[in-house]
């Protein structure tokens, strides 16, 4: 059984990852076919591959969450990247993301949710699921404000407005 407290913390989390998952969607759906490659710098991804990674994040840090093998996670992305510039199976591989996500997280006690201890495949230490839920929905904001930037950059017409 989940207190409230922890149910509250689930919802205000989720709720934050779902604007961001909206917005997101409103930017990837404003993308024209001329930019996906467009790269600000060599060391940088390109439009196609930031997109790819903001929108499989929900959905391979499950599996990380679940300390599934990297075999695994490297094919979900994969799996991502194939959708290539298709705008809307890429904003449905965040949402499905987000949803299993969110199933997960509500299957936790409070104790797993606040104690269980996940290690990625890329870290010699773990963390507690609490964590990897803030993680995450920060990760996404992260990976939102670089496609805001990419697109102001390339001319788009996009303000703090797509955002909130």
């Amino acid at each position: 059984m989940q207190t409230e407290a922890i149910k509250e913390v689930k919802t205000l989390l989720f709720a934050e990852l779902a604007h961001i998952a909206q917005t997101s969607a409103k930017l990837i759906r404003k993308i024209t076919p001329e930019h996906w490659n467009y790269r600000p710098r060599d060391n940088m991804r390109s439009l196609q591959e930031l997109v790819h990674h903001l929108v499989s994040i929900p959905a391979v840090d499950l599996l990380i969450l679940q300390e599934r093998a990297e075999q695994d996670i490297h094919k979900l992305e994969a799996t991502i990247a194939a959708a290539d510039h298709d705008q809307e199976k890429l904003i449905n591989w965040m949402e499905s993301g987000m949803q299993d996500l969110k199933h997960y997280m509500a299957e936790l006690s409070d104790d797993d949710f606040l104690h269980k201890q996940t290690k990625p495949f890329y870290l010699d230490h773990g963390s507690a699921q609490a964590k990897w839920l803030i993680e995450i929905v920060t990760h996404t904001q992260h990976h939102r404000a670089q496609l805001f930037q990419y697109l102001k950059e390339q001319g788009y017409e996009v303000n703090m407005f797509d955002l909130y």
